[in-house]
């Protein structure tokens, strides 16, 4: 166990102390406990390292706001410890923390398994959904939904206490960590990047994940130069905990063949019950374009376009823009180009204020000019942003004394009914 300063983790170990140092890392939500079962197995051959992420099991609430400085503070604990090489699996969110080690530290990771993982879970929209709905309602709505994401209905309904102790995992997390956390998922997207994976990586997916299921998984091999797929039956999101021996026969033989260069001697597996998966088909999910290149001192001024739709995106959403766009003809697409370009690229992308107080600025000023329609839509930006539906009642309060009392009784309708929309959870 470790005393854990801002920028480490909360960590144990496991096994002796001179074998090679096996990571692995939990899911959104859980603890290092789901890789329980996992560990009588894994430390006949490997000094098992497990930490939990900000606000989980009880560790430090300081959040982190992206998968890279999460691999960041495992790094400076590693770094603290001694530890430079080592083999790791992560599932789920504690995947995508595996993939950005091997692109960006590619010297330390010496093989690789990724569980339920994928280059870019869900959309950015979803994840941030689930973050108005903590911010709004707590993480009890998360907690009791947890099983069914998790297990399949059957594992859930023979094993209650295991189905207890993951709601009550989720419970006991601290909500902005888990916010800052759902914010970094939604930003993760390293599709473009799969190429530059160099490590030997086994891709685990059960199959009733639903998830990230088969599809998710399979983009990842298809990627990742020297990657193997494996599907574990009768397993859903948290094989290692719903299936946990044949979890534990792939992850031996997988870092007992693929990392012998970093090992004395091959460890035989027991055989592996789950099946491998048939020939590969094509990726099902679209490749990113490439992020251009930063401008050089002296360069022409870069189109704020691009960066101007990817804040737009962040703010209002993916389906909003995609609708704005997909409406725009002759007649109006200059004027879309327009506000992309200048609005969001200009304006919402200056450091001068964060977006939080851009939002409250943005809702006076349409409660001032009675713009209602898009009262709306800031309205669920401004949840989107990190306001929460008390502090946007203090703005439309504020805004009915320098504003009108008639403009802010309008705004208070409207606004109420997209915070009754966005913020109930969803059976």
């Amino acid at each position: 166990m470790s005393e854990t300063p801002m920028n480490t983790l909360q960590y144990r170990f496991d096994g002796p102390e001179d074998a090679p140092v096996l990571i692995l890392g939990a899911s959104l939500g859980t603890t290092w406990h789901m890789w329980d079962r996992q560990i009588p197995e894994l430390t006949r051959h490997w000094r098992v390292f497990r930490f939990d992420m900000p606000g989980h099991g009880g560790a430090p609430a300081h959040p982190c706001g992206s998968v890279g400085e999460l691999a960041g503070r495992l790094l400076a604990t590693l770094d603290e410890l001694g530890v430079q090489r080592f083999g790791y699996a992560g599932c789920a969110f504690g995947g995508a923390i595996g993939v950005e080690l091997a692109l960006r530290h590619p010297q330390r990771v010496a093989s690789l398994a990724l569980i339920a993982a994928s280059p870019r879970f869900g959309t950015a929209d979803e994840f941030r959904q689930r973050g108005v709905i903590v911010r709004s309602n707590g993480l009890d709505p998360i907690a009791r939904s947890a099983p069914d994401r998790w297990f399949t209905p059957g594992f859930a309904a023979a094993q209650p206490a295991i189905t207890d102790w993951a709601v009550q995992m989720v419970r006991t997390t601290d909500p902005g960590c888990y916010i800052a956390a759902c914010e970094a998922l939604a930003a993760f997207d390293v599709r473009a990047e799969l190429g530059r994976v160099g490590v030997p990586t086994l891709v685990l997916v059960g199959s009733e994940d639903q998830v990230t299921g088969q599809g998710e998984a399979r983009t990842l091999v298809a990627g990742i130069p020297d990657a193997r797929l494996a599907v574990v039956p009768g397993a859903s999101h948290l094989a290692p905990v719903e299936q946990p021996a044949a979890v534990t026969d792939l992850l031996v033989r997988h870092f007992s063949t693929a990392w012998q260069q970093d090992t004395q001697a091959a460890i035989t597996a027991p055989p592996v019950k789950p099946v491998l998966a048939p020939p590969l088909v094509p990726p099902m999910a679209e490749i990113a374009p490439m992020e251009q290149p930063e401008a050089v001192e002296g360069a022409a001024r870069p189109d704020p376009y691009e960066a101007g739709i990817k804040v737009r995106r962040e703010v209002l959403g993916d389906a909003h823009v995609d609708q704005a766009l997909a409406a725009a003809d002759d007649f109006s697409g200059d004027f879309q180009e327009l506000i992309t370009r200048y609005a969001w690229g200009e304006v919402w992308n200056r450091p001068g204020l964060d977006r939080r107080s851009r939002s409250c600025v943005t809702l006076t000023a349409l409660v001032a000019g009675g713009h209602l329609d898009e009262l709306a839509f800031h309205t669920k930006a401004a949840l989107r942003n990190g306001l929460t539906p008390a502090e946007i009642k203090e703005v439309l309060l504020q805004a009915a004394v320098y504003c009108g009392v008639p403009a802010a009784n309008a705004a208070f309708k409207v606004a109420q009914g997209v915070i009754r929309e966005e913020t109930t959870p969803q059976e």
